[in-house]
């Protein structure tokens, strides 16, 4: 069994026994097996042997430990949504950390930083213009006249002295634009369709992109570079399709699963009614 991500508290340990015990009783005074009661609920037997003993390590985090005890007690003749709501589903989830996308730095684009950089250009070309236009001298003294009143000719090598232009400066700075490049494909891709309610966790390449509950007939949709893992409380709620492939079940009802797909997953060519777990993970 996978450890659980959200801990379950002191008072629900506590209450999870007393209910527990309550259901074990009622059950075996009512002589009915484990086995008919999963038959019932389509909770498995070590789940509901679970419960009885409270034995937290077993079970899936509380919010479903609270449906389960729900399903069972009506499968025995209690009223389920009393005995349930005995039993404390809230739970402190851990802070999260910061996103990176709200940082400067994220916000910044390449055609920002591009118009910073021709700003500074720009800049730097008009304070080289102004410094050279004030310390230029005079190269040539205009029409230099003789004694005869003929205009002298120009020197030639006067007459090959330039001054450069701030406009022939910028065209000379100005930078190359880059071409641009196509969006990067993402490499593994994964559609989740929610046929029953279930807490789940994104990681995408080593960042948890989402953690919640999805409730019965949510579509969603998530894309990574390298490594996508899914964890999911009911893994019998969730049909999962890798790469556009045909959607398969993450596994049994009230089963905590976790699956990992990498970059050189292959989309298989499956029955929809397959059942999808952790150990047959790559078969994606």
């Amino acid at each position: 069994m996978i450890n659980q991500m959200v801990q379950i508290n002191p008072e629900q340990a506590l209450r999870l026994k007393e209910l527990g015990y309550q259901l074990q009783q009622f059950r075996q005074k009512q002589r009915i097996s484990l086995e008919t009661v999963a038959k019932k609920t389509l909770i498995p037997v070590r789940l509901l042997a679970a419960i009885e003993t409270g034995d937290i390590d077993q079970l899936p985090e509380p919010v479903y430990v609270q449906g389960f005890i729900r399903r069972y007690a009506d499968a025995i003749g209690i009223d389920g949504v009393e005995l349930a709501n005995a039993f404390p589903a809230q739970t402190d989830l851990r802070a999260s950390k910061a996103s990176w996308r709200g940082t400067v730095q994220a916000q910044l684009r390449p055609l920002h930083l591009y118009l910073i950089y021709m700003v500074l250009v720009i800049s730097a070309v008009s304070g080289l213009s102004y410094l050279l236009n004030r310390s230029s001298t005079p190269q040539l003294s205009g029409l230099d006249k003789t004694n005869t009143g003929t205009i002298a000719p120009i020197p030639k090598e006067a007459a090959t002295v330039t001054q450069p232009s701030a406009s022939s400066l910028l065209a000379s700075k100005q930078p190359d634009v880059a071409p641009v490049l196509p969006t990067q494909q993402k490499s593994v891709r994964i559609g989740v369709t929610m046929t029953a309610q279930s807490w789940v966790r994104i990681v995408v390449d080593g960042k948890t992109e989402f953690e919640g509950v999805l409730s019965e007939g949510t579509q969603r949709a998530w894309e990574a570079n390298k490594q996508l893992i899914l964890r999911a409380g009911n893994a019998g709620g969730i049909m999962v399709s890798l790469n556009d492939s045909a959607a398969k079940r993450l596994g049994e009802p009230g089963a905590v699963e976790e699956v990992t797909f990498g970059a050189n997953a292959k989309a298989a060519q499956v029955s929809p009614s397959e059942t999808l777990t952790a150990s047959s993970s790559n078969s994606f």
